[in-house]
């Protein structure tokens, strides 16, 4: 056994600088001055920590910054592992085991050396460097003997600040912290769909072997595969300035207590730090925008399907087997994929002037173009929907010129421009299936196989003309002469506009009504769309009953459109 004096002070003011409690035991006397000054040298414990044995410890680093820790072996010929996981930036970082001479004799004398003597005693060399690493891997130290001293992990980040994590034990054969990957680590892609992947891995040894408690962790992103678990929850944080708060009294530093709103203290540590305000002002930096990134714990399976993924978008896969009773981890090798295109919808030619019937499947879409064949000044588009309302999107030559919702009749008016080509989406309902029709023309209204509707097809009832067998209403026209058929059905009083739409194919035209329910047709037009207007009064209904009035404009070829049904309710008594 090798013995070092001063080596039971140096690690006593190393765990009382850091709150760890000393431990009791009998020291040699020392010198009070001396021992004040060796707490003032700060080429030994500037910023320093202890790692404990056999636990993982977290860390932070700011930039340009270096951090160092300590760890203590206390016998001979003991084996040792150190590994460091880098979080969201490369660090450099190297381990050194720390000289000190050794003691002439283990008994203390009682007698204070020679202030000069003791402090060239207790002077820590530059150390033995043991291992050296530079990157963003998970890398470890391991030994199978090493001699018992102070070993000095010191880290450094230069691109960034930075999280990172250290495990550090002596018995590295039983301890085991992290899942053992199996012979085979890779993830591998057993399939794919436009927007599903399914992943499968070979489960660890660590699990079913050592029966230890192990789950997988599945993080999926945009961006790039990830090394360790901390550096996909990293990017995960909501903070990615400043990690959470060390435990007190292990891992503080005077800055530490400064972020925190504590006063700096008047020792001196943060002038020598060199900590200036642009430094101080990246704790406070601002985060950018989170990565598109997910991560889902799974249990113990060793297949997984992702969904929801968008079609035809590259996706990077991570596996990472957790020991649930440590939460320590180990990432397998990831992989990663592009989900399948989108089927490639037919796209529909529309001709001019001619009418389109559409079938939607629910939730589903169309394409249709149309490409006038002469030059235009506008372009007139009906879209009658029948059933639920449809998403209509419409682009000329790339450029968005609408999007909207469409239910019932609307009728738009395009610009037009020479040799321009027209793209129509239309995207159905998620309650059922869409059918519609469609017309797009450059032609003249008076030419057009649908009638020409006013902006509002409402149809409207006045209350205080109704009477127990009558009721009147009225509704908008046009400037163009048109025919109008009125059709009434009586229905129950309960009849709401819910089961109306439920039950009524908008698209259906008067030749699918029964006779009995025809009150008759006239033709109506205005050249003044101020006085485009009509009344008609419905008479022959029954007291007290509620009746569904129904508008059928008829084009010029016998297309034809229902204005709004309107419920309307005699009087009981007159």
């Amino acid at each position: 056994m090798r013995h070092f004096k001063g080596w039971s002070v140096v690690l006593l003011v190393l765990l009382g600088l850091l709150g760890l409690g000393a431990v009791a035991q009998k020291l040699p006397t020392r010198d009070e001055g001396l021992f004040q000054m060796q707490i003032r040298d700060k080429s030994l414990f500037h910023d320093s920590s202890v790692v404990p044995d056999g636990a993982e410890i977290s860390g932070y680093l700011f930039r340009d910054t270096p951090k160092r820790y300590y760890f203590v072996v206390e016998e001979d010929n003991t084996p040792l592992s150190v590994t460091v996981t880098p979080c969201d930036a490369p660090l450099e970082w190297k381990l050194t085991l720390q000289e000190l001479p050794e003691e002439a004799s283990g008994e203390a004398s009682g007698e204070p050396e020679p202030l000069d003597q003791q402090k060239q005693q207790v002077t820590v060399d530059v150390g033995t460097e043991l291992f050296t690493y530079k990157g963003n891997d998970v890398e470890a130290y391991v030994a199978t003997s090493t001699p018992s001293g102070l070993y000095q992990l010191e880290m450094l980040s230069t691109e960034k600040d930075s999280n990172f994590k250290v495990y550090a034990t002596t018995t590295p054969e039983s301890d085991q912290p992290y899942p053992e990957l199996p012979y085979d680590p890779r993830v591998d892609v057993r399939a794919l769909g436009r927007t599903t992947v399914t992943l499968v891995w070979k489960p660890t040894p660590t699990g079913f072997l050592m029966g230890q408690p192990v789950q997988y962790c599945v993080v999926i992103n945009k961006e790039h595969n990830f090394k360790s678990m901390c550096a996909a929850e990293a990017k995960m944080s909501v903070d990615d300035a400043f990690m959470l708060a060390p435990k007190p009294g292990r891992d503080f530093s005077p800055f530490d207590f400064a972020h925190f709103g504590f006063p700096p203290s008047d020792n001196g540590f943060g002038k020598d730090r060199g900590l200036m305000s642009n430094k101080i002002s990246r704790a406070y930096t601002a985060k950018p925008r989170a990565l598109d990134i997910q991560k889902v714990c799974i249990g113990n399976k060793n297949i997984f399907t992702v969904s929801d993924l968008k079609p035809d978008t590259q996706y990077y896969f991570d596996v990472f087997a957790v020991n649930s009773a440590t939460n320590t981890s180990t990432a397998y090798v990831g992989t990663f994929a592009r989900t399948k295109e989108e089927a490639r919808q037919k796209t529909v030619e529309l001709k001019d002037g001619k009418v389109s019937d559409v079938f939607i499947k629910r939730k589903g879409s169309k394409f249709l173009r149309f490409a006038p064949v002469s030059s235009h000044q506008r372009v007139t588009l009906f879209v009658h929907t029948c059933l639920d309302a449809v998403q209509v999107q419409v682009r000329r030559d790339g450029k968005l010129l609408l999007s909207q919702n469409v239910e019932g009749v609307r009728q738009f008016q395009l610009r037009g421009k020479p040799k321009a080509k027209y793209l129509i989406r239309l995207r159905g309902s998620r309650k059922g299936a869409s059918t519609l029709k469609v017309l797009a023309t450059t032609r003249p209204s008076s030419k057009q196989p649908f009638p020409s509707l006013p902006e509002d097809t409402r149809i409207k009832a006045f209350d205080k003309l109704r009477t127990c067998s009558s009721s009147t209403v009225a509704w908008l026209g046009t400037q163009d002469r048109n025919k109008y058929c009125i059709y009434r059905k009586e229905v129950a009083d309960n009849y709401g506009e819910e089961q109306r739409r439920r039950e009524q194919n908008q698209c259906a035209g008067p030749e699918t009504r029964r006779k009995s329910e025809k009150v008759l047709c006239k033709y109506f037009h205005s050249p003044n769309l101020q006085k485009a207007v009509t009344t008609e009064t419905i008479t022959g209904l029954e007291a007290g009953k509620t009746y569904l009035l129904d508008v059928y404009v008829v084009g010029h070829s016998g297309h034809s459109v229902k204005y709004q049904s309107k419920l309307v309710k005699t009087r009981k008594y007159c």
